[in-house]
């Protein structure tokens, strides 16, 4: 997969990602400029299409290749893709856009594929959202997702200031209407960044399945690459098998994972759990996984606790990773 290629092969400028995108699509599909800031790439394979969406930035930060995850599923699946990539946080909210999938929409283009999922994060999870309603019955998987930022709606998000000279109350505005066709839609979100837990409980619907990726301190796309489980999600949702207990299941690989269980110790301090911050911290530490970071916590756990009286003989021990 492009996600295992060599660290001196990774794709470090935005054009390179565009020149590899249309180099791919030169065996059958296409690769088009839709404006200034806005590209679109299709890549012809087999009857499962990936439509996603995703800045160029963010591409490039998030994968280990520097490329769309989706050409992992060109390469590796023979799946079919359709990329819209921009040069800015633009939402996808341009009029350019919306011409297009019209166009698609108008020659049925998504009807010529099996199975359809609809996929990105962020600002490309909005996107994401949105343009489903293009095509019903299709599957979502949008991580931290906007639902809208209107600010006669989402006047409480003053995250994304760029955002209000865009317009989120026109034609592919509010995704949790968009995504009311879709045949499932997974919400991935972290309960603990309150704001994107409101975005989250605004998607309802019996097609809505809402997924707690707690702790993962607003990365969770970075984060899932870096559990490998970012793959396994995608092609479990793509075949509709993804569900609740299975995405909890893979998502045990995290009690290994170091950025959140950084996250975890730090919101247990904040919330003055000392005991807990002890468990978590002599687990890492007795496991060989941790470091300073751990030992300083753990130190600090066990002086708050030693002011209420004796140690419990497990906190007392000394740890004994590395």
């Amino acid at each position: 997969m492009a996600e295992d290629l060599a660290e001196q092969d990774k794709v470090t400028t935005e054009q390179a990602v565009l020149d590899r995108l249309s180099a791919e699509s030169a065996s059958g599909g296409f690769h088009c400029t839709l404006d200034a800031d806005h590209s679109v790439t299709h890549i012809s394979r087999s009857g499962t299409l990936m439509v996603s969406f995703a800045t160029l930035e963010n591409t490039l930060q998030v994968t280990r290749s520097g490329l769309p995850v989706g050409l992992d599923f060109v390469e590796e699946k023979n799946w079919s893709l359709l990329h819209f990539a921009s040069r800015s946080d633009s939402w996808f909210r341009a009029q350019s856009v919306y011409a297009f999938i019209d166009g698609l929409v108008d020659d049925a283009f998504f009807e010529g594929f099996d199975r359809v999922i609809f996929f990105g994060a962020g600002i490309g999870a909005y996107a994401a959202c949105a343009y489903s309603v293009a095509a019903p019955g299709a599957t979502v998987l949008a991580i931290a997702p906007q639902a809208t930022l209107d600010t006669s709606r989402a006047g409480w998000d003053m995250r994304f200031p760029e955002a209000k000279r865009l317009h989120f109350d026109t034609r592919y505005g509010y995704a949790p209407d968009m995504v009311e066709g879709a045949q499932n839609a997974f919400i991935l979100y972290d309960p603990y960044r309150a704001l994107d837990h409101v975005h989250a409980s605004l998607f309802q619907g019996p097609n809505i399945t809402r997924l707690r990726c707690r702790h993962l301190d607003g990365l969770i796309e970075y984060a899932l690459h870096e559990m490998d489980l970012m793959h396994r999600t995608i092609e479990m949702a793509a075949s509709g098998t993804l569900t609740e207990q299975g995405f909890y299941k893979l998502l045990r690989a995290r009690r290994t994972h170091s950025r959140y269980l950084r996250t975890l110790v730090y919101a247990l301090g904040k919330r003055n759990r000392p005991t807990h911050v002890a468990t978590v911290c002599k687990h890492v530490l007795n496991n060989g996984m941790g470091g300073p970071f751990f030992r300083k916590n753990l130190a600090s756990a066990r002086e708050t606790l030693s002011r209420y009286g004796k140690l419990p003989d497990w906190m007392a021990e000394e740890d004994t990773g590395s």
